[in-house]
């Protein structure tokens, strides 16, 4: 859905600052992410997780695409390798890697425990069934909470990989860093909602 794009990107402004992260850890990560992944193109590798196992790569290739799916704008965030970028900034970070593991495991139990599989060998429905129950923690039952904390931050963590990448900068079409011959000054339909205006 469209504003479901436009929430994780604004979610993506604050990126995990419980975690302590900051913008330039991001954007260091983001660097570091595409200059292996160039060396690896230039060699014809594939990128090989150096963090996630086996079974974790696979479930968070299909758990980032739900969360950003590919639009009409642009790609996916498997498309825009945030698989890889998580992948890099967890090296550094026991912390994280803790975090997403635990959740990781969360959530396959409680694929287990509703239809006897692993997340990653549900079929469309059913993540849905249980990522429903944990994706709006307002409405997420008590015995939800452990999935719901993951969620939210897989989901923080999904934003700011997506948002710190090429695609993602051109999916915000960002226009600054461009000369103006002349400053027009802040559009009228941003001061009204503001409420503000120039004097």
């Amino acid at each position: 859905m469209t504003d479901r794009r436009d929430f994780i990107k604004f979610m993506a402004a604050a990126p995990m600052a419980h975690l302590a992260v900051t913008a330039l850890d991001l954007e260091e990560a983001a660097a570091h992410t595409r200059a292996t992944l160039e060396k690896l193109a230039e060699r014809g590798q594939e990128y090989q997780p150096k963090v996630f196992t086996a079974d974790e790569w696979r479930t968070v290739r299909v758990l980032v695409d739900i969360v950003l799916p590919k639009d009409a704008r642009s790609g996916s965030a498997t498309d825009a390798k945030v698989p890889e970028f998580m992948d890099v900034f967890m090296e550094t970070r026991e912390n994280m890697r803790n975090q997403m593991r635990t959740g990781l495991t969360w959530l396959d139990e409680e694929s287990r425990k509703r239809f006897t599989k692993a997340f990653v060998d549900c079929d469309d429905a059913q993540r849905k069934a249980v990522l429903d129950d944990i994706a709006w923690p307002r409405r997420a039952r008590q015995e939800m909470q452990a999935g719901v904390r993951f969620f939210n931050f897989f989901r923080n963590f999904t934003a700011s990989g997506f948002w710190s990448s090429k695609m993602g900068v051109d999916d915000l079409q960002y226009m600054g860093n461009r000369p103006m011959a002349q400053w027009p000054g802040c559009p009228q339909p941003a001061l009204d909602k503001l409420g503000v205006g120039y004097s």
